[in-house]
């Protein structure tokens, strides 16, 4: 069985975490199935979105902790380095809108990695949980950068120290996540969602993605002047030009994603 489902729909990659029977906790091998499965969507001209949602009654629930403790087993500092760090630098290096579709509970690394994602969205029964403090650990898969960047270091930390559970509507009051939807129509809507980003200007959203990404570090100059630079380069796409175009001649465009 494979851990990680990957398959291409209307411009949209969807990768779906496949161990419904472990909450889709990740053991190595899933790890890895899903850093390849980021790999082929990102080099795939045709994909325009990247779609990650859960099968069964979990999103993600974390590291597998049996692998973790187990004799001979890989160590905590492995699957760090190995498994979780590379997964979130793909994320956030794809220039290409990535949505989390959270089905179910998001707990630990399973959390993290969601809040890495462009825009996450929600079921209505779906809860997020920094679990990590439970066991005696700390935070990672970026949790600690992007938490706080989300909804403040206050409430950040608080839920960091005492894993509190947080339901999808509280996390869209927070603005930890965009949006949440009713579980009836959850699937219909997320994917709704990603196949609306697969129609745009995908050239223009890596761009801007690129932009966020590094106002976390740049100072207002800096910023303004990358701005500036990434214009130019969305001014020369063809999606640009058929955006103005589409403008003028009163018409819906036809974006490419070039």
């Amino acid at each position: 069985m494979s851990f990680i489902l990957h398959e291409n729909l209307n411009g949209v990659a969807k990768i779906t975490l496949n161990r419904p029977d472990k909450f889709n906790s990740f053991c190595r091998e899933m790890a890895l199935n899903l850093q390849s499965a980021l790999d082929l969507a990102a080099s795939n001209a045709e994909v325009r979105c990247i779609y990650i949602t859960g099968i069964g009654k979990a999103f993600c629930a974390g590291q597998d902790l049996a692998e973790a403790i187990e004799d001979n087993g890989i160590e905590l500092a492995q699957i760090v380095a190995e498994h979780y760090n590379p997964i979130i630098e793909r994320i956030r290096n794809i220039e290409k809108p990535i949505v989390a579709a959270v089905n179910g509970v998001a707990a630990g690394a399973g959390a993290n990695i969601a809040l890495a994602c462009d825009i996450v969205v929600a079921a209505a029964s779906a809860s997020f949980i920094q679990a990590f403090s439970k066991i005696g650990l700390v935070p990672d898969s970026g949790g600690t950068f992007f938490l706080p960047r989300l909804i403040g270091m206050q409430k950040a930390t608080a839920l960091m120290m005492l894993g509190d559970k947080v339901i999808a509507e509280e996390a869209e009051r927070l603005g930890m996540i965009y949006r949440f939807y009713p579980d009836e129509s959850f699937a219909t809507d997320s994917w709704n969602l990603a196949l609306n980003l697969a129609a745009m200007p995908t050239k223009g959203l890596g761009l801007t993605k690129r932009l966020l990404n590094e106002s976390a570090t740049n100072n207002l100059a800096n910023q303004l002047s990358l701005e500036g630079k990434l214009q130019v380069e969305a001014s020369n796409s063809y999606d640009y030009n058929e955006g103005v175009n589409a403008f003028l001649e009163k018409r819906k465009p036809v974006f490419k994603g070039q």
